[in-house]
Protein backbone atom coordinates (compact mmCIF):
# COMPACT_ATOMS: atom_id res chain seq x y z
CA UNK A 1 0.00 0.00 0.00
CA UNK A 2 1.35 3.19 -1.01
CA UNK A 3 0.55 6.68 0.39
CA UNK A 4 1.04 10.19 -1.21
CA UNK A 5 1.27 13.12 0.64
CA UNK A 6 -0.64 16.38 -1.11
CA UNK A 7 -1.30 19.20 1.67
CA UNK A 8 -0.62 17.41 4.55
CA UNK A 9 -3.22 14.70 3.08
CA UNK A 10 -2.81 10.91 3.14
CA UNK A 11 -4.72 9.34 -0.22
CA UNK A 12 -4.46 5.06 -0.17
CA UNK A 13 -2.96 4.43 -3.71
CA UNK A 14 -4.89 0.56 -3.48
CA UNK A 15 -6.56 0.20 -6.68
CA UNK A 16 -3.69 0.90 -8.54
CA UNK A 17 -1.60 -1.44 -6.29
CA UNK A 18 -4.14 -4.33 -7.31
CA UNK A 19 -3.66 -3.74 -10.94
CA UNK A 20 -0.05 -3.42 -11.07
CA UNK A 21 -0.44 -7.11 -9.19
CA UNK A 22 -2.71 -8.51 -11.44
CA UNK A 23 -0.32 -7.56 -14.62
CA UNK A 24 2.69 -9.25 -12.93
CA UNK A 25 5.26 -6.12 -13.54
CA UNK A 26 8.31 -6.08 -11.61
CA UNK A 27 9.29 -4.00 -8.98
CA UNK A 28 11.01 -1.57 -10.96
CA UNK A 29 7.84 -1.17 -13.43
CA UNK A 30 6.03 -0.51 -10.38
CA UNK A 31 7.76 2.08 -9.07
CA UNK A 32 8.03 4.00 -11.65
CA UNK A 33 3.98 3.38 -12.52
CA UNK A 34 3.33 4.96 -9.48
CA UNK A 35 6.18 7.87 -10.00
CA UNK A 36 4.31 8.57 -13.04
CA UNK A 37 0.81 9.43 -11.31
CA UNK A 38 -0.74 12.51 -11.22
CA UNK A 39 -1.75 12.54 -6.88
CA UNK A 40 -4.84 15.45 -7.70
CA UNK A 41 -5.90 12.69 -9.65
CA UNK A 42 -6.57 10.37 -7.16
CA UNK A 43 -8.06 12.97 -4.50
CA UNK A 44 -12.06 12.28 -4.59
CA UNK A 45 -14.15 15.41 -5.30
CA UNK A 46 -17.28 15.99 -4.21
CA UNK A 47 -20.21 18.15 -5.04
CA UNK A 48 -20.28 21.66 -2.83
CA UNK A 49 -23.25 21.13 0.18
CA UNK A 50 -24.16 23.55 3.01
CA UNK A 51 -23.01 21.43 6.66
CA UNK A 52 -26.55 19.51 7.89
CA UNK A 53 -27.87 21.19 10.61
CA UNK A 54 -27.05 20.77 13.90
CA UNK A 55 -28.98 19.12 16.51
CA UNK A 56 -29.88 20.01 19.69
CA UNK A 57 -28.50 17.58 22.39
CA UNK A 58 -30.35 15.22 23.63
CA UNK A 59 -31.31 14.79 27.46
CA UNK A 60 -28.44 12.75 29.69
CA UNK A 61 -31.52 10.72 30.70
CA UNK A 62 -33.07 10.25 27.20
CA UNK A 63 -29.10 9.48 25.31
CA UNK A 64 -28.88 6.73 28.27
CA UNK A 65 -31.83 4.82 27.54
CA UNK A 66 -31.36 5.11 23.26
CA UNK A 67 -27.56 3.80 23.87
CA UNK A 68 -28.32 1.35 26.44
CA UNK A 69 -28.66 -2.47 25.36
CA UNK A 70 -30.98 -5.00 26.40
CA UNK A 71 -29.16 -5.65 30.12
CA UNK A 72 -32.16 -6.80 32.67
CA UNK A 73 -30.28 -10.19 34.80
CA UNK A 74 -32.58 -8.97 37.14
CA UNK A 75 -33.35 -13.30 38.47
CA UNK A 76 -37.15 -12.40 39.79
CA UNK A 77 -38.06 -16.25 39.72
CA UNK A 78 -36.26 -19.41 40.75
CA UNK A 79 -38.55 -22.60 40.88
CA UNK A 80 -37.63 -26.22 41.21
CA UNK A 81 -39.53 -29.22 39.07
CA UNK A 82 -40.34 -32.48 40.25
CA UNK A 83 -37.26 -33.79 38.16
CA UNK A 84 -34.79 -32.02 40.24
CA UNK A 85 -33.91 -29.26 38.02
CA UNK A 86 -33.86 -26.08 38.38
CA UNK A 87 -36.02 -23.04 36.54
CA UNK A 88 -34.76 -19.97 36.50
CA UNK A 89 -37.14 -16.93 35.39
CA UNK A 90 -35.32 -13.81 34.33
CA UNK A 91 -35.05 -10.27 32.23
CA UNK A 92 -34.06 -12.93 29.17
CA UNK A 93 -35.92 -15.65 29.39
CA UNK A 94 -36.95 -18.83 31.16
CA UNK A 95 -34.07 -21.43 31.11
CA UNK A 96 -33.72 -24.98 33.23
CA UNK A 97 -30.38 -26.23 34.43
CA UNK A 98 -29.02 -28.98 36.02
CA UNK A 99 -28.90 -27.67 39.56
CA UNK A 100 -25.58 -29.83 40.66
CA UNK A 101 -23.85 -29.07 37.61
CA UNK A 102 -25.18 -25.81 36.00
CA UNK A 103 -25.53 -27.09 32.72
CA UNK A 104 -28.35 -25.63 30.91
CA UNK A 105 -31.00 -28.38 29.77
CA UNK A 106 -33.84 -25.92 27.94
CA UNK A 107 -34.87 -22.60 26.98
CA UNK A 108 -38.02 -21.78 26.56
CA UNK A 109 -39.13 -18.84 24.09
CA UNK A 110 -41.67 -16.35 25.51
CA UNK A 111 -43.45 -13.61 24.17
CA UNK A 112 -42.38 -11.38 26.92
CA UNK A 113 -39.01 -12.46 28.14
CA UNK A 114 -39.24 -10.46 31.88
CA UNK A 115 -40.46 -12.96 34.07
CA UNK A 116 -41.71 -11.97 37.41
CA UNK A 117 -43.33 -14.88 39.04
CA UNK A 118 -43.40 -18.91 38.70
CA UNK A 119 -45.26 -21.85 40.30
CA UNK A 120 -45.45 -25.65 39.74
CA UNK A 121 -48.68 -27.13 40.06
CA UNK A 122 -49.43 -30.56 41.41
CA UNK A 123 -48.79 -32.75 37.84
CA UNK A 124 -45.73 -30.49 37.31
CA UNK A 125 -46.51 -28.43 34.93
CA UNK A 126 -44.93 -24.79 34.98
CA UNK A 127 -46.58 -21.28 35.61
CA UNK A 128 -44.76 -18.50 34.40
CA UNK A 129 -45.82 -14.84 34.84
CA UNK A 130 -44.48 -12.10 33.56
CA UNK A 131 -45.64 -8.04 32.91
CA UNK A 132 -47.59 -9.15 29.99
CA UNK A 133 -49.49 -11.83 31.25
CA UNK A 134 -49.48 -15.93 32.36
CA UNK A 135 -48.50 -18.84 30.20
CA UNK A 136 -48.36 -22.33 31.47
CA UNK A 137 -45.70 -24.47 30.62
CA UNK A 138 -44.97 -28.55 29.49
CA UNK A 139 -41.73 -29.25 31.08
CA UNK A 140 -41.53 -32.52 28.98
CA UNK A 141 -41.69 -30.41 25.60
CA UNK A 142 -40.44 -27.42 27.10
CA UNK A 143 -43.85 -25.55 25.04
CA UNK A 144 -46.16 -22.80 25.82
CA UNK A 145 -49.57 -24.71 26.60
CA UNK A 146 -52.07 -22.38 27.73
CA UNK A 147 -51.91 -18.56 27.90
CA UNK A 148 -53.05 -15.11 27.57
CA UNK A 149 -55.79 -15.86 30.46
CA UNK A 150 -59.00 -12.85 31.33
CA UNK A 151 -56.43 -11.67 34.54
CA UNK A 152 -57.51 -8.60 36.54
CA UNK A 153 -54.48 -7.30 34.91
CA UNK A 154 -51.61 -8.72 32.71
CA UNK A 155 -49.29 -7.79 35.62
CA UNK A 156 -48.74 -10.90 37.37
CA UNK A 157 -46.70 -10.38 39.99
CA UNK A 158 -47.19 -13.56 42.35
CA UNK A 159 -48.04 -17.17 42.09
CA UNK A 160 -49.40 -19.82 44.58
CA UNK A 161 -50.85 -23.24 44.12
CA UNK A 162 -53.41 -24.22 47.07
CA UNK A 163 -54.18 -27.76 48.25
CA UNK A 164 -56.64 -28.21 46.13
CA UNK A 165 -54.10 -27.89 43.20
CA UNK A 166 -55.88 -24.77 41.52
CA UNK A 167 -53.04 -21.94 40.79
CA UNK A 168 -53.63 -18.52 42.33
CA UNK A 169 -52.46 -15.50 39.86
CA UNK A 170 -51.72 -12.16 42.02
CA UNK A 171 -51.84 -9.02 40.26
CA UNK A 172 -51.29 -5.48 40.39
CA UNK A 173 -54.92 -5.51 40.57
CA UNK A 174 -56.55 -8.76 42.70
CA UNK A 175 -56.32 -11.88 42.54
CA UNK A 176 -57.54 -14.20 40.02
CA UNK A 177 -58.27 -18.66 41.20
CA UNK A 178 -57.41 -20.65 37.99
CA UNK A 179 -58.08 -24.16 36.97
CA UNK A 180 -54.85 -25.69 36.25
CA UNK A 181 -56.12 -28.18 34.00
CA UNK A 182 -58.42 -26.23 31.55
CA UNK A 183 -56.47 -23.39 32.02
CA UNK A 184 -59.43 -21.01 32.72
CA UNK A 185 -60.68 -18.54 35.10
CA UNK A 186 -62.83 -19.77 38.10
CA UNK A 187 -62.82 -16.83 39.97
CA UNK A 188 -61.26 -13.08 40.25
CA UNK A 189 -60.47 -10.79 43.41
CA UNK A 190 -60.69 -7.43 42.08
CA UNK A 191 -61.57 -5.61 45.23
CA UNK A 192 -58.88 -6.71 47.24
CA UNK A 193 -57.72 -4.49 50.07
CA UNK A 194 -54.46 -3.31 49.24
CA UNK A 195 -55.18 -3.68 45.70
CA UNK A 196 -51.45 -4.97 44.51
CA UNK A 197 -51.17 -9.23 45.10
CA UNK A 198 -47.17 -8.58 45.89
CA UNK A 199 -46.52 -11.93 47.25
CA UNK A 200 -48.31 -14.98 48.35
CA UNK A 201 -47.75 -17.65 50.81
CA UNK A 202 -50.40 -20.64 52.28
CA UNK A 203 -51.34 -21.72 55.98
CA UNK A 204 -51.65 -24.67 57.35
CA UNK A 205 -55.38 -24.80 56.85
CA UNK A 206 -55.10 -23.96 53.47
CA UNK A 207 -55.90 -20.36 53.04
CA UNK A 208 -54.25 -17.62 51.21
CA UNK A 209 -51.81 -14.69 52.97
CA UNK A 210 -51.85 -11.89 50.36
CA UNK A 211 -48.89 -9.15 50.61
CA UNK A 212 -50.38 -6.40 49.68
CA UNK A 213 -49.71 -2.24 48.99
CA UNK A 214 -51.33 -2.12 52.15
CA UNK A 215 -50.77 -5.11 54.74
CA UNK A 216 -52.08 -8.84 54.79
CA UNK A 217 -55.11 -10.25 53.53
CA UNK A 218 -56.11 -13.24 54.65
CA UNK A 219 -58.45 -15.12 51.65
CA UNK A 220 -60.91 -18.21 52.13
CA UNK A 221 -59.84 -20.08 48.83
CA UNK A 222 -63.02 -22.25 48.71
CA UNK A 223 -65.24 -19.48 48.13
CA UNK A 224 -62.24 -16.39 47.22
CA UNK A 225 -63.83 -14.32 50.71
CA UNK A 226 -61.59 -12.15 52.68
CA UNK A 227 -61.17 -13.14 55.80
CA UNK A 228 -59.41 -10.88 57.48
CA UNK A 229 -57.22 -7.67 56.61
CA UNK A 230 -53.87 -6.60 58.98
CA UNK A 231 -53.09 -2.58 58.33
CA UNK A 232 -50.92 -0.80 59.95
CA UNK A 233 -47.50 -2.85 59.18
CA UNK A 234 -44.10 -1.46 59.91
CA UNK A 235 -43.62 -0.22 56.41
CA UNK A 236 -46.72 -1.03 55.51
CA UNK A 237 -46.25 -2.93 52.24
CA UNK A 238 -45.69 -6.17 52.12
CA UNK A 239 -43.18 -7.60 49.75
CA UNK A 240 -42.08 -11.00 50.08
CA UNK A 241 -44.08 -13.93 52.42
CA UNK A 242 -42.71 -17.24 53.67
CA UNK A 243 -44.43 -19.87 56.07
CA UNK A 244 -41.57 -21.94 58.52
CA UNK A 245 -42.16 -25.36 60.29
CA UNK A 246 -44.43 -24.02 63.14
CA UNK A 247 -46.97 -22.49 60.62
CA UNK A 248 -45.86 -18.71 61.57
CA UNK A 249 -45.85 -16.50 58.89
CA UNK A 250 -42.80 -14.39 57.81
CA UNK A 251 -43.33 -10.64 56.25
CA UNK A 252 -40.93 -8.69 54.89
CA UNK A 253 -41.08 -5.07 54.37
CA UNK A 254 -39.24 -2.29 52.89
CA UNK A 255 -37.96 -1.53 56.91
CA UNK A 256 -38.72 -4.55 58.45
CA UNK A 257 -39.10 -8.35 58.78
CA UNK A 258 -42.21 -9.34 60.47
CA UNK A 259 -43.42 -12.88 62.43
CA UNK A 260 -47.24 -13.07 62.63
CA UNK A 261 -49.73 -15.25 63.91
CA UNK A 262 -52.02 -16.66 61.20
CA UNK A 263 -54.62 -17.52 63.80
CA UNK A 264 -55.22 -13.92 64.86
CA UNK A 265 -52.99 -11.93 62.89
CA UNK A 266 -50.98 -10.43 65.56
CA UNK A 267 -47.59 -9.66 65.31
CA UNK A 268 -45.53 -11.74 67.36
CA UNK A 269 -42.28 -10.15 66.83
CA UNK A 270 -39.93 -7.94 64.56
CA UNK A 271 -36.25 -9.01 64.00
CA UNK A 272 -34.13 -6.55 65.60
CA UNK A 273 -31.43 -7.42 62.76
CA UNK A 274 -34.04 -6.54 59.72
CA UNK A 275 -35.26 -3.33 61.78
CA UNK A 276 -34.69 -0.69 59.01
CA UNK A 277 -33.85 -2.86 56.08
CA UNK A 278 -35.59 -3.34 53.24
CA UNK A 279 -36.49 -6.92 53.07
CA UNK A 280 -36.80 -7.93 49.41
CA UNK A 281 -37.20 -11.88 49.60
CA UNK A 282 -37.62 -15.05 51.90
CA UNK A 283 -37.05 -18.33 52.24
CA UNK A 284 -36.45 -21.16 54.58
CA UNK A 285 -34.30 -24.03 54.57
CA UNK A 286 -34.15 -27.27 55.49
CA UNK A 287 -32.67 -27.50 58.22
CA UNK A 288 -35.04 -24.69 59.63
CA UNK A 289 -32.82 -21.52 59.31
CA UNK A 290 -34.31 -18.58 57.22
CA UNK A 291 -32.45 -16.69 54.37
CA UNK A 292 -33.19 -13.40 54.45
CA UNK A 293 -32.54 -11.37 50.98
CA UNK A 294 -32.48 -7.58 51.16
CA UNK A 295 -31.28 -4.59 48.84
CA UNK A 296 -27.89 -4.42 50.59
CA UNK A 297 -27.15 -8.30 51.15
CA UNK A 298 -27.81 -11.90 51.86
CA UNK A 299 -28.54 -13.28 55.48
CA UNK A 300 -29.11 -16.75 57.22
CA UNK A 301 -30.98 -16.21 60.33
CA UNK A 302 -31.61 -17.92 63.36
CA UNK A 303 -35.32 -18.23 63.27
CA UNK A 304 -36.11 -18.22 66.95
CA UNK A 305 -33.52 -15.96 68.09
CA UNK A 306 -32.80 -13.96 65.29
CA UNK A 307 -28.77 -14.06 65.38
CA UNK A 308 -26.82 -14.28 62.19
CA UNK A 309 -25.45 -17.20 61.09
CA UNK A 310 -24.47 -16.36 57.53
CA UNK A 311 -23.75 -13.50 55.23
CA UNK A 312 -22.79 -14.04 51.45
CA UNK A 313 -20.27 -12.61 49.84
CA UNK A 314 -19.34 -12.58 46.40
CA UNK A 315 -22.82 -12.08 45.07
CA UNK A 316 -23.13 -10.29 41.45
CA UNK A 317 -24.90 -7.71 43.12
CA UNK A 318 -25.93 -6.61 46.92
CA UNK A 319 -29.85 -6.52 45.81
CA UNK A 320 -31.44 -10.14 46.02
CA UNK A 321 -34.95 -11.02 44.48
CA UNK A 322 -35.25 -14.46 44.99
CA UNK A 323 -33.96 -17.35 46.84
CA UNK A 324 -33.80 -20.99 46.29
CA UNK A 325 -32.22 -23.32 49.20
CA UNK A 326 -30.97 -27.23 49.29
CA UNK A 327 -31.29 -27.36 45.28
CA UNK A 328 -28.75 -29.63 43.62
CA UNK A 329 -26.78 -29.54 47.22
CA UNK A 330 -26.77 -25.32 46.74
CA UNK A 331 -28.08 -22.24 47.57
CA UNK A 332 -29.26 -20.24 44.32
CA UNK A 333 -29.27 -16.56 44.80
CA UNK A 334 -31.63 -14.07 42.30
CA UNK A 335 -30.04 -10.95 42.39
CA UNK A 336 -30.47 -8.02 40.56
CA UNK A 337 -27.39 -8.07 38.24
CA UNK A 338 -27.45 -12.13 37.54
CA UNK A 339 -27.57 -15.81 39.34
CA UNK A 340 -24.80 -16.92 41.59
CA UNK A 341 -25.16 -20.41 43.65
CA UNK A 342 -23.27 -21.14 47.14
CA UNK A 343 -22.50 -24.40 48.91
CA UNK A 344 -22.01 -25.43 52.69
CA UNK A 345 -18.37 -24.72 53.41
CA UNK A 346 -17.74 -21.98 50.71
CA UNK A 347 -16.51 -18.79 51.84
CA UNK A 348 -17.88 -16.87 48.79
CA UNK A 349 -20.95 -16.80 46.52
CA UNK A 350 -19.79 -17.66 42.61
CA UNK A 351 -21.91 -16.23 39.83
CA UNK A 352 -23.30 -18.60 37.08
CA UNK A 353 -21.80 -17.26 34.00
CA UNK A 354 -25.14 -17.76 31.88
CA UNK A 355 -26.62 -15.52 33.81
CA UNK A 356 -24.03 -12.52 34.61
CA UNK A 357 -23.67 -9.18 32.84
CA UNK A 358 -19.94 -9.69 32.73
CA UNK A 359 -20.18 -12.78 30.09
CA UNK A 360 -22.91 -11.27 28.05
Amino acid sequence: MVFFSQRNSLIICSSLLGLVALSGFSDRVLAQKLLDVNPSELTPSYPASPPPPRRKPLPVQRRRIENRKETDFRVKALQPDYTGNLWVGYGRGLTRINPHTGEILARVSLPNRAISAMVQDKVGRLWVGSYAGLKRVDPRSNEITAQNLFLPSKRVLSLQVDKRGYVWAGTDNGLALISPDEGLIMTTLKKLPGVSANAMTMDAEGHLWVGTLDGLVRVNTKNAFVMKHIKDLPGTTVQTLAIDSLGLIWAGTPNNLLVINPKNGSILRSVTRLRGKNVTSISFADDKSVWVGTDNGLLRLNPYTGAVLDRVAGLPSSRIISIAPDVGNKLWIGTSEGLAWLMPKMERAKPHLAFTRAVQ
